[in-house]
């Protein structure tokens, strides 16, 4: 398999939105028990670097952060913008 800058992205979206689902899971669960959390800076930036889906996915799986604007208007204009970029650099570069 060739590597280009297509598979490369593509392997790192996989892997930061499968990390960001992890993370709201775990974050869930540790909430439920009262241990130490994730900060919700942690959170969010999860989504900002490419885990948009898989935050949202997490916070619908596990119904976390679900009452927090921050996180439920956050999260999905967070994914809005980064698809916004998407179409925009794919017609900017082709």
């Amino acid at each position: 398999m060739e590597i280009t800058v297509s598979n490369i992205l593509c392997f790192y979206l996989i892997a930061v939105n499968v990390l960001a689902f992890s993370v709201y899971g775990m974050d869930k669960r540790k909430a439920k028990a009262n241990q130490w959390r994730v900060p919700e800076s942690q959170l969010l930036l999860l989504a900002v670097i490419g885990g948009s889906v898989g935050a949202l996915l997490g916070m619908r799986t596990f119904h976390h952060k679900t009452r927090k604007p921050k996180f439920y208007i956050g999260v999905p204009v967070i994914l809005g913008l980064q698809i916004c970029l998407v179409f925009f650099l794919n017609g900017y570069l082709n």
